[in-house]
């Protein structure tokens, strides 16, 4: 190799490893950041990129909440177009999670057929949760030592019969276990005891599905994982919570230094239930959305720091798994397609907000690279990929099927307009082409 680098970015603006805008050049090399200077500086490069104030440089986004649902429901979704919509949407690194695709990962070779069924295919790097169910506490240590980031688990009916739920006592027992091996617990934070209180949602109406599905249901699961985590002293992480309730009992817990961090989604942030008719089956997904008021207050939890990171919960379906012939609630599949569009949905509402993009970037970067242990990602530092995404925060455009590269393109943002859009998304220093897939296959200890 030649003196110097691969590649020099030059950027106008850039987000700082403190999540500062800043004007740098930065020097690749090897698929690694090594430098970052002033402007100006001499840099030889191989070859360099110019780039003008109207585009930010942000660190590639980390999804690490994704279904990626090949094997068995690849007609849902899978690797290829799963990562080629993380692409296009800034996401460089996304984490499978253990359950919509046949089997579960729940045993190491279940691992293994996630790995050969994702291998070639993937336009980013790919990391794979473990899951916790019923009978499988003993399969935890060895899919850990196989590679898995961590381990997921449901308090509540998943919707599939592969992935059972687990019991408060199983999800403590778990909890016990990970903490020996240095693994976090991700918990879908719905309680079956107060669930089965519920009258069963059915028809149109929205309003009748969100008192299916109360706030109750979440803020006495989210109680039962902080005591669990409290005990052990497990790492315990809450997904897509809904309820800004939670919010405050998070904080609470985080003062007595238990290990809880918490999670939140794009739809959660930028829609209301007043705003959703009848029939508008695509919101449908659980926990449900809430809502102006509490939408707010989950805006305050980031703002404050309670909530860690915003991540997509993209849970594909096909067109008819929807029921958007019918508008039923009830039978609807509950999921939101958002891979491709979430980090122009949160900037577009963030922006009203007085919400800069470097905190944006550390919630959906840095915050959700850490808890997947990966220690390369997710910041504009030295040592770090070259995983960037150019993104241009105030070019609108409206959200077109056509230009969505998810299976189905089943997503309640369709002829919506949002601001800020993807311009291009680099993944250790090079562009991500469509037609290549380059992305790894990321393990726990060697990411």
């Amino acid at each position: 190799m030649t003196e110097g680098f691969e590649l020099v970015i030059r950027a106008a603006r850039a987000i700082s490893s403190e999540g500062k805008e800043v004007a740098c050049a930065i020097g690749v090399r090897e698929g690694r950041i090594a430098a970052i200077e002033p402007l100006d500086a001499k840099l030889p490069a191989r070859r360099e990129i110019k780039l003008d104030r109207d585009v930010v440089v942000m660190p590639g986004l980390v999804d690490t909440h994704v279904h990626v649902c090949e094997p068995g429901n690849t007609e849902w979704e899978g690797f290829a177009t799963a990562t080629k919509s993380a692409a296009a949407g800034g996401i460089t690194t996304l984490v499978d999670m253990p359950l919509d695709s046949v089997p579960s990962t729940v045993t190491v070779s279940a691992l293994e057929d996630k790995r050969k069924a994702a291998s070639g295919q993937c336009h980013v790097d790919v990391g794979f949760w473990g899951g916790l169910i019923p009978g499988h506490l003993d399969d935890l240590a060895p899919l850990h030592e196989a590679g898995v980031l961590g381990f997921k688990c449901f308090l509540v009916d998943s919707g599939t019969p592969h992935f059972p739920p687990v019991s408060i006592d199983l999800m403590e027992a778990g909890l016990a276990i990970l903490r020996d091996l240095g693994a976090p617990l991700l918990v879908h934070c719905e309680s079956e005891e107060v669930s089965a209180r519920m009258k069963v949602p059915h028809g149109r109406n929205y309003a009748g599905y969100l008192a299916s599905r109360p706030r109750e249901i979440e803020n006495v699961a989210v109680a039962h994982v902080i005591e669990a985590a409290r005990r052990t002293g497990g790492q315990a992480h809450v997904v897509h919570l809904s309820s800004s309730d939670a919010v405050s009992m998070i904080a609470s817990a985080r003062r007595d230094d238990v290990r809880v961090t918490a999670e939140t989604c794009p739809h959660y942030l930028a829609v209301a239930a007043e705003e959703i008719g009848d029939g508008q089956t695509l919101f449908k997904c659980s926990p449900p959305i809430r809502e102006a008021a509490n939408r707010e207050l989950l805006w305050g939890g980031l703002k404050d720091g309670v909530l860690d990171q915003v991540v997509s919960d993209h849970s594909p379906c096909t067109v008819a798994m929807k029921n958007v012939d019918t508008g039923d609630f009830g039978s609807a599949w509950g999921g939101i397609t958002s891979l491709q569009l979430g980090l122009s949905v949160v900037w577009t509402e963030a922006r009203r907000r007085g919400v800069s993009l470097g905190e944006v970037a550390g919630w959906m970067s840095t915050k959700p690279a850490q808890l997947a242990g990966l220690p390369h990602k997710g910041r504009i530092a030295v040592g770090f990929d070259a995983d960037f995404c150019i993104f241009a925060p105030d070019q609108p455009f409206v959200v077109d099927p056509a230009k969505l590269y998810h299976r189905n393109a089943v997503t309640p943002y369709v002829g919506r307009t949002l601001t800020g859009a993807v311009t291009d998304t680099l993944l250790r220093g090079r562009s991500i082409d469509m037609q290549e897939p380059r992305g790894r296959l990321l393990a726990r200890g060697a990411a």
